[in-house]
This record gives C-alpha cells, sequence and structure tokens, in this order.
C-alpha cells in the first residue's frame, strides 16, 4: 500500500466514523422525536454508542443516559451524537459548584447541539440573546451532505491519478477552517443582535471565541473538544496525502 493511501486511509477512517456515520444516521431525527414520530431501529443503537462517552446533565439518572427510548420517553434533552467540535460553559454564582460540577456546558457539532442547551438559552434570554438554534441553520442543514461528498471524494482520491486529482481532498482540509469561520461568525451575530426582552441590558459585545470571558456576571469558558482535534488530523492527514502522492506520481513518471 502507497504512502497517500495510508494517509487517505486514515483520514476517511477519521471522518466516516467522527462524522459522517453519525451525522447522516441522526438527521432529521430531531424533528421526528419533537413530532413524536417513530424512528428508525438503526438509530437507537448508534445514537446510544455515541453519546455514551459524550457530557449529559449530572442530574439524568444513569440508566435514561444510557438509552434513547428513556430519554424520549422521560422528554430528556438530547442532543445530536456526533463527535462535539467546541465546548461552551458559563459559570454564575447562582450555579453553585455543588449543584453544577459542570457549570451549565454547551457542545456545538456540525449538525446540531448537546448539552444543557434548554439552561443556556434560558441564561441567553436574560440578557436579550437569541436563542442558540435561530442560527445556523444553513449550516446544520448542508452538513449531512458536505460529508457525505468529501467522503465519496477521498475514496475516489485512492484511486483516480489524473490532473487535479488533489482538489477532492479540499473538502476535508478546509473543514476546520469552515467550522471556525461560521462559529466565530455567528458569535459575533448573535452578540450584536440583542433583544429588548433582556433583563439585563447589556452593549453588543463579541463573545469569547477561544478562551475565558465575562458576560454580566457570568464567566465564560470556549474551547476546541475532541471533534475538532479530529478534523484537524483529518485536515493533515489528507495534506500529507496530497505530497505523498505528487511525489509517488512524479517518481513513477521518472522511471
Amino acid at each position: 500500500m502507497k504512502r497517500y493511501q495510508i494517509y487517505t486511509i486514515l483520514a476517511l477512517i477519521l471522518m466516516t466514523v467522527g462524522f459522517t456515520i453519525p451525522v447522516i444516521a441522526y438527521h432529521g431525527m430531531g424533528a421526528k422525536i419533537k413530532e413524536e414520530k417513530a424512528l428508525p431501529s438503526y438509530v437507537y443503537p448508534i445514537y446510544n454508542f455515541y453519546s455514551s462517552f459524550q457530557y449529559k446533565n449530572h442530574l439524568m439518572p444513569d440508566d435514561i443516559k444510557k438509552d434513547l427510548r428513556k430519554m424520549i420517553e422521560n422528554r430528556s434533552e438530547i442532543g445530536v451524537p456526533s463527535l462535539p467540535i467546541w465546548y461552551v460553559s458559563l459559570e454564575a454564582p447562582n450555579y453553585p459548584k455543588e449543584a453544577f460540577p459542570d457549570g451549565i456546558p454547551v457542545y456545538f457539532h456540525v449538525d446540531g447541539y448537546s448539552g444543557d442547551v434548554h439552561e443556556m438559552n434560558t441564561i441567553n434570554h436574560y440578557i436579550g440573546m437569541y436563542p442558540m438554534e435561530h442560527g445556523g441553520n444553513t449550516e446544520r442543514a448542508i452538513a449531512p451532505y458536505y460529508l457525505l461528498v468529501a467522503t465519496i471524494f477521498m475514496l475516489l482520491y485512492l484511486y483516480y491519478d489524473g490532473r487535479g486529482n488533489s482538489l477532492l481532498l479540499i473538502p476535508t482540509i478546509i473543514a476546520p477552517v469552515l467550522f471556525m469561520s461560521a462559529f466565530v461568525g455567528w458569535l459575533y451575530w448573535y452578540g450584536h443582535n440583542m433583544q429588548e426582552w433582556g433583563a439585563f441590558k447589556i452593549k453588543p459585545f463579541m463573545p469569547t471565541a477561544l478562551g475565558d470571558g465575562k458576560v454580566a456576571q457570568f464567566t465564560t469558558h470556549s474551547y476546541p473538544t475532541i471533534g475538532f482535534w479530529v478534523m484537524m488530523a483529518m485536515s493533515i492527514f489528507c495534506i500529507l496525502a496530497i505530497f505523498s502522492k505528487k511525489k509517488y506520481l512524479k517518481s513513477k513518471a521518472d522511471s
């Protein structure tokens, strides 16, 4: 096996397992749950597997956390199962560490959110900020198709040696940049479109995209999490694959 094939396969595995499978499998399921419609049987084991190592509210009983059916029956907060890319948490005096050891955390995914989204929206309401679901609808709708195309392009790259073959890996390489651009862009939009309903009147501001910050009496934390590093690894593997393939094709042509 050629070195560029190894790099491409590694990137392909990371994307398929971390993003493509859970995103496509869960696509449209959130709406079905809200409408109390039946879900396809394959959704439950996929969701239970991926969510087993992701955050859920510490007050949720363990037997419910591990079972999507029970979460639906108990009307628990249900996030998307793909790997979370970014993590934002709020801390405040009215959320003591004893009762809220993780603060109020939410996780941003390519196709939605997970964590204490309802509580975060309640806090946002106090300062006149739109609920999280208001933004990024186009990006979330496009995500399954983008991932599917990027996955297919990587498969094609393994076998296509013709002109412009490197372009097949561009969607995967630029994925971290696209996510961060959308994330920072929407943070700016939320911070500069405050509404009058807020109990606390706050001037337009730029929420902290990376690091620790302060909003009213809330302390904020914003950092990358596992999905971001997986996405970066995919991008690096694809860049290595391009250079390796160029070198291989050049040596093949010279021989």
